[in-house]
């Protein structure tokens, strides 16, 4: 795995729980500069991660004999038992401490759902999402895969058309004649996955090299794009710069290179992000309930998210991925790290 894109990915995931930090504890009111940043552009580390995620599969698979069937056994061997694990867990804190999720309603159905990770509506009402709301990006994660999945069938140098048909067809044909899970996946976030496989095509071609100053350039002019935000689509409005900021980061791969911390940050943060909410749920429940102030929660939840997605990823990722790995006959070839959501 590219330690520069390890270090995106981990800081991807705490934008992302700054994000859910002023949802859940202030209400998405801002009081100083920082936490306006983080309520208007938080959920641009969603799309960071997208486009991370094109990237990672395209790398992941090429030069690699592929099958569909056994691609997807590798995906689902990746992703699907910490979030499993995390899905059960919130909907048994459900059942035992219903006051700190005043937000979840469980419905047998609607998990299960979850679980198989099929759109559908929330039962609390507030749209399409999965019982793990967090969950809803790796619904469009598992179509992504899906679709990759078919388009292994061709050459690598076809794939990527192959996989931009595929999901036109579903997203804006298939998807709204059926209306498939109330137009869940009619949306143009799925087209910042494509970018990360460009971004892999260029990388596999060496053209993601580039002078200290330009890939810097590339960085804050992403930044400043993410920053000032702009009247169009998502997929233009976070997903271009997201990309810009991806090859940038790429591109400075040499000043990264042997970092054993930065890859750590990152093989840790696809835990952080499915048990922050958790977390950021029992802080919520002490500054209402226990009369906590919630600039005093916030590093205390800080703390507990970093400490147990770093116990989650070497017991719970690492141990159950190397188990179905071996169950199944999976490629040991490919390192561990190297498979990342």
């Amino acid at each position: 795995m590219l330690i520069s894109v390890q270090l995106l990915r981990a800081l991807a995931a705490w934008l992302v729980v700054g994000h859910h930090v002023m949802q859940l504890f202030f209400n998405f009111e801002a009081h100083n500069a920082l936490e306006d940043l983080l309520v208007e552009k938080g959920g641009a580390g969603v799309d960071v991660f997208f486009v991370i995620s094109g990237l990672v599969i395209f790398l992941a698979s090429a030069d690699k004999a592929l099958t569909p069937w056994r691609f997807m056994l590798m995906r689902l061997a990746r992703i699907a038992p910490a979030y499993w694990f995390y899905t059960l867990l919130l909907a048994l804190l459900v059942m035992a401490m219903p006051s700190m999720f005043p937000d979840v309603q469980l419905e047998l159905s609607h998990v299960l759902l979850s679980m198989l990770f099929i759109p559908a509506q929330n039962p609390a009402g507030y749209g399409v999402y999965p019982l793990l709301d967090v969950g809803w990006t790796l619904n469009f994660e598992m179509l992504f895969y899906c679709l990759f999945a078919v388009a292994l069938l061709v050459r690598e140098a076809y794939r990527l058309w192959v996989v931009a048909v595929l999901l036109y067809l579903v997203c804006y044909v298939i998807g709204p004649f059926f209306d498939l899970a109330d137009g869940f996946y009619r949306n143009d976030i799925v087209l910042e996955f494509l970018m990360g496989v460009v971004i892999g095509m260029l990388y596999r071609r060496g053209l993601c090299r580039a002078r200290l100053w330009l890939a810097l350039l590339g960085i804050v002019a992403a930044l400043a794009a993410i920053y000032q935000g702009a009247d169009v689509p998502r997929a233009l409005e976070w997903g271009v710069p997201s990309a810009v900021l991806v090859i940038s980061c790429v591109a400075l791969e040499p000043y990264f290179h042997g970092s054993r911390f930065i890859k750590m940050l990152g093989d840790c943060s696809y835990s952080v992000y499915l048990l922050h909410v958790l977390v950021l749920c029992a802080g919520r429940w002490a500054i209402e309930h226990r009369g906590v102030g919630p600039y005093t929660m916030v590093p205390v939840c800080i703390v507990v998210i970093a400490l147990g997605a770093f116990f989650s990823y070497h017991v719970l990722e690492k141990g159950t991925h190397r188990r179905i790995k071996h169950w199944f006959g999976l490629d040991e070839s490919m390192p561990f790290s190297r498979q990342r959501h």
